[in-house]
C-alpha cells in the first residue's frame, strides 16, 4: 500500500493476525513493527500524558522519544521496539491517571 508516509508502508501481502487494541480486534500484518502496523491501521492516539492528558503517537520509531509506549501483558513498552504477534492485547497505559489531571 503506497501512502504519504514511508512508515504506513506495509506489504499488502503479509499474513494477517488477529490482535486487539484496547478491546477492538485488528488483524495486522504478522511480523510488522507494531507501532507501523498500528498507524496503517489508523490508530492515532497511543497513549496520553500523565499529567495534561494529551495525545502522544510515535514520533522517533527508533526507540528514543517514548510517545509510542503501550501496555502489553500488563508490562509498558514502546511500540516501536516490537513486532506483531498473534493475539497481541495492546491498551493505553496511564488511562486512568490522564483522566485525574488537575491541569
Amino acid at each position: 500500500m503506497k501512502t504519504d508516509s514511508p512508515f504506513l508502508e506495509l506489504a499488502d501481502d503479509a499474513p494477517r493476525v488477529r490482535v486487539w487494541f484496547d478491546g477492538q480486534p485488528l488483524d495486522l500484518p504478522a511480523g510488522a513493527n507494531l507501532a507501523a502496523a498500528l498507524l496503517a491501521a489508523g490508530v492515532q492516539v497511543f497513549r496520553h500524558t500523565a499529567v495534561s492528558g494529551a495525545p502522544r503517537a510515535p514520533f522517533c520509531m527508533m526507540g528514543a522519544c517514548f510517545e509510542c509506549l503501550v501496555e502489553i501483558g500488563g508490562r509498558v513498552q514502546q511500540a516501536c521496539m516490537l513486532e506483531v504477534e498473534e493475539g497481541m492485547k495492546i491498551a493505553r497505559p496511564y488511562e486512568a491517571e490522564a483522566g485525574d489531571a488537575a491541569l
